[in-house]
């Protein structure tokens, strides 16, 4: 559902499951500016490069959208996800995904993302990154992060552009598919 007019808006759709223990169930899709839900693909190898099972660890899908990334973490056996989204729409569309899936481990937040990391102590093993292209949140949140990671954590990142990781970053793996760039990280 990526374009090249990054100013575009998605049109309501579905996005569907790919691994795991909900395989094949759909997540409604909001119409709505700058929403990018990740594409099949796309996911497909970031949850390669995570190697496919996210068993006992605590996942972050920070800008969480239509909750794609949040939910596939959840449907390959994170035993802790959690959703922030400041959209109430789109969190309306994401809870009705949640009751239809009924992820138990699913958590999700409304709210804006900088003040969830400002006020939670929980560390994560697993953090998505995927914010609103326009808001180039990517540098605040690369310096607020290591405080909210445990050891070992990763780090996705969707943008443009890559990120050229300065310390104490470390780039683990990166592609591109279309117009976005993705990449895996982790603290040095």
């Amino acid at each position: 559902m990526h374009s090249t007019n990054r100013n575009r808006i998605s049109k309501a759709g579905k996005v569907r499951i790919i691994g795991g223990e909900y395989r094949g169930r759909r997540i409604t899709v909001p119409e709505r500016r700058d929403l990018r839900p990740t594409p099949d693909r796309v996911r497909e190898t970031l949850f390669n490069w995570l190697g496919q099972r996210l068993d006992g660890r605590s996942c972050l899908d920070l800008f969480a959208g239509s909750g794609a990334l949040g939910f596939e973490a959840a449907s390959r056996g994170a035993a802790r996800v959690v959703m922030v989204e400041n959209d109430r729409d789109v969190f309306g569309a994401l809870r009705k995904s949640l009751e239809l899936i009924g992820a138990a481990q699913v958590e999700l937040v409304l709210g804006d993302a900088f003040e969830y990391l400002n006020r939670t102590d929980a560390r994560f093993d697993v953090v998505f990154l995927d914010p609103p292209f326009r808001q180039n949140a990517l540098p605040a949140l690369m310096e607020r992060l290591p405080d909210r990671l445990a050891a070992g954590a990763r780090v996705y990142v969707e943008a443009p552009d890559a990120l050229e990781p300065a310390e104490p970053w470390r780039e683990l793996k990166r592609a591109r598919a279309g117009q976005v760039s993705y990449q895996l990280l982790e603290l040095t």
